[in-house]
């Protein structure tokens, strides 16, 4: 065993593995760092001191479970405040500062089981038309013309998005030499810095095309497939896609409260209607496990009961 550091450095340098080393998502970084910060909270409130990491025990988060249950936090926060202190002390195990966790044999309560929202291939394709009659709009009742390359730029993100599957984060960190125009194949980089190559639809390379000219800009290897409006060099940033998003699903009469990942969900699920089998969505989608690209299939399996009940004589 090594000496033992300092607490707050622990979490530091535990923040710091996440982003540099796991190369977690933004949202992930910030999940586990207010879930470290409001257990510490908690430790002060409760213990009356700053928490000892290396010397907590498994009644310490027997007490923290139950006092999340008299917040009464949804089953899923309670889950995600749990896996933050999981994969901390992970990583204090790694790091040789301890020998074993204390978080085991703690039992959490079940998930909700919810089927992932998608949209219909109606909705996705009025989706994908949303940006270009934004801009037709704006050109008819605009004293002064708009320029296109921002609405060309957002055709092209949702086309990209859905054509491959892809998170908020990997789309974002997309690169020009990410993409082999020839084979239409995209290189992805997704969770802990896992690569994986992906087609891509002709109707996403031909909008990443008309986004580039309209910009007037081809960007070098190095830089960002979708940039900012004012900076050709600068990526855009997540964001900004979901506030993109949310316009155009409202104006194309959908629910402005879905999310992007909720095309990766269409994506997915378009895939196995088609016939695709789960093996190969589970690496399209980057999934490490085969339990979850699974739930997809429990959205098929419901559409087809739904089917049959709706048409079978004797169902």
């Amino acid at each position: 065993m090594t000496d033992e550091p300092t607490q707050p450095s622990l979490t530091s340098d535990f923040l710091t593995y996440l982003s540099s080393e796991r190369a977690a998502s933004p949202y992930t970084q910030r999940n586990y760092r207010a879930a470290l910060a409001e257990f510490s909270a908690w430790h002060q409130t409760e213990r009356g001191s700053a928490p000892n990491w290396t010397k907590l025990e498994r009644d310490d988060f027997r007490s923290y479970l139950r006092f999340l249950g008299r917040q009464k936090l949804s089953r899923a926060a309670t889950s995600l405040r749990f896996s933050a202190l999981r994969t901390f002390y992970k990583f204090l195990i790694r790091r040789g500062i301890l020998e074993k966790t204390p978080i085991k044999n703690i039992i959490l309560p079940k998930l909700e089981k919810r089927l992932p929202r998608f949209l219909s291939k109606d909705q996705m394709v009025a989706l994908l038309d949303a940006p270009m009659r934004e801009f037709a709009a704006q050109e008819e009742h605009a004293e002064k013309a708009p320029l296109a390359a921002p609405f060309l730029r957002d055709v092209a993100i949702l086309e990209t998005i859905y054509s491959c599957g892809l998170r908020i984060s990997e789309l974002c960190d997309l690169r020009a030499a990410d993409i082999e125009w020839n084979e239409g194949i995209v290189r992805v980089r997704g969770k802990g810095k896992k690569e994986r190559l992906i087609p891509i639809g002709a109707p996403a390379l031909e909008a990443i095309r008309a986004y580039w000219t309209a910009n007037k800009h081809v960007p070098a290897d190095a830089q960002p497939v979708f940039c900012l409006d004012n900076d050709p060099s600068e990526v855009i940033y997540p964001r900004l896609v979901q506030l993109k998003l949310k316009k155009y699903l409202a104006l194309a009469g959908l629910d402005p409260k879905l999310t992007p990942h909720k095309l990766r969900h269409s994506y997915a699920t378009h895939l196995l209607d088609a016939g695709a089998d789960l093996r190969s969505v589970q690496e399209l989608l980057g999934h490490a496990h085969l339990v979850t690209t699974q739930v997809y299939t429990h959205i098929t399996t419901e559409r087809l009961k739904k089917a049959y009940d709706d048409a079978h004589p004797r169902a």
